[in-house]
Parts: structure tokens; sequence; C-alpha cells
């Protein structure tokens, strides 16, 4: 596997050095899996569509690996927030050697609002850690309910299963309340699979890039909390009809014209909305 190193023009050591300078073991409590193939992650930054004068977040940069390929793109600031203080210190010759163009935030990505950290034109490209990306997901896809144009773009790594749910359509097995709130307030398109020999320790599962892109909503639309308690309610009883498992939600079903003998993964996330905003 390629290692980013000098002869790509970086006055920098290779990222297994400064692992192990660091001693920057992968934690799986912290569900970390560094990525070191310089190829994959310039093929992130550039499937991604990083042009100036964009501000890039990244969320779990570990080592560095996707940050040097985002310091190497025509990203105007990267900001990386990563909760080890290891990888904090090990990210330290990044920004003695790119200046002002890096900050680094030692902070938990669940406790802060990336808007607070650069200004718009902004994005999150990030190879999230596997135990807080759904959370994550849906904090931001709250952040676009509000505003469509807080974030250009997201370009997030999730475990494959995972990535299947969030682009997954009616009336598949993956097709979930995920995948509604996601598709609701983004265009979304997986960009690549990745296998897990990409990554340093391997996981025993493979991963996939997905690009979203805000959806700039004109017509009326519902709260965030309603679409999540109608789909809680549909896919935490996804086996019954929905007369059944929307039974709180009656009135809205009957209002809607919904065929109530259907099950939640059979309706659309327009129907679903539809009965959101009846509600």
């Amino acid at each position: 596997m390629a290692d980013d190193n000098s002869d790509r023009g970086l006055a920098l050591p290779p990222l297994r050095d400064v692992i192990r300078a660091h001693g920057l073991r992968a934690e799986k409590s912290l569900g970390q899996n560094f990525l070191l193939d310089l190829n994959i992650t310039e093929k992130i930054v550039r499937l991604s569509g990083v042009t100036p004068p964009l501000n890039i977040i990244e969320i779990g940069p570990g080592p560095g690996g996707l940050t040097r390929a985002l310091l190497n793109s025509p990203a105007q600031k990267i900001v990386a927030v990563e909760f080890d203080p290891r990888a904090v210190a090990a990210l330290e010759a990044l920004k003695t050697h790119y200046g002002g163009r890096l900050d680094i935030i030692a902070q938990d990505a669940l406790t802060l609002d990336p808007c607070d950290l650069v200004p718009t034109p902004r994005a999150i490209i990030a190879n999230l850690p596997y135990n807080i990306s759904v959370p994550l997901l849906l904090r931001w896809l709250r952040t676009l309910h509000e505003n469509a144009a807080s974030y250009q773009f997201f370009s997030l790594m999730f475990q494959k299963e995972v990535a299947e749910r969030i682009t997954a359509k009616p009336g598949t097995k993956d097709y979930g309340r995920l995948s509604v709130m996601a598709q609701w307030l983004c265009e979304i398109k997986k960009l690549f699979d990745l296998p897990p020999s990409a990554f340093t320790p391997p996981p025993k599962v493979s991963s996939t890039i997905v690009h979203f892109k805000p959806r700039i909503l004109t017509a009326p639309q519902p709260k965030f909390e309603t679409m999540e308690q109608i789909l809680q309610s549909a896919f935490g009883q996804r086996r019954k009809m929905i007369r059944g498992s929307l039974s709180g939600y009656a009135a809205a079903l009957e209002k809607s014209g919904i065929d109530s003998t259907l099950r939640a993964e059979d309706l659309t996330s327009d129907q679903y909305l539809q009965l959101a905003l009846l509600s």
C-alpha cells in the first residue's frame, strides 16, 4: 500500500513513522482506522470537488493522511477536529509546515458546531470514526434543515452497511429512518468503496465514501423533530402495516390518502413529508 511521504513534495515524514513516533495505535473505543494511502486520500478530495475559496472541516484526522491531501488541495482553510491527544500532537508538524491554512481543534466532534469553526463557503470531508458517524450525520442534517446554505457538501466515509442504509430506496431491506432523513435534505451519491486492506489496522468491514449535496427546499417543510418521531414510529415496527405502527398519526394518515395497509419501507420520502406536514 502506498504511504504518503516526501517524494510527493512534502518535507514531512512518512505517516507510518508519525504513527510510531507518537504511539498512535488505533483504538477500537475511538472508532479509529487510519487511512494512509495518498492515492486514496487524493481521490477522495478530487471526487469531492474541492475548489477555492472553500473552507474544509475534517473530523477525526488521526495521523493526518487525509489532512495532507486536503492541504494539497485548493481549499482556503482546513480545520481538523481531533479528540485523541496523541493524534493532536502528531498533527502539529502539519500545522508548522502549512502555517495558517491548518487549525487543530482538540475536542469531541459531538460537542461542537462545525459552523462555528470557519465561515462559508464550508464543507466537511472526513473519514468518520465509525462509532459516532450516524449521530454526527444527523446533527449536520438538522443544521441543513435550519439553513441549507450552511454547507456546500459533505463527503463522508461510513461502514459500507451504513452507506447502504443512507442511499437505500423504498421497498428494499436497507431502507429506513436514515435513508429518509438524508434523502429528504440532500442529493446523495456513493463515490467509491474501500476494502479493509486500505486501512491500518484493517477493519472487519468494507467502507464507502458518500457525497451529500444539500437540497434547496422552497416548499413548506415539516419540523425536523416531527419527521424523526414519525420515522421512529414507522420503522421501529417495520413489520407492521402503517395503520398499526403509525396509529398515533391516524388523523394525518387518513387525510393523506396513503394506503394504510402499506409497511414502513413502502412509503417514499415524499409520503413521509406529507404525513409530517399533516401532523
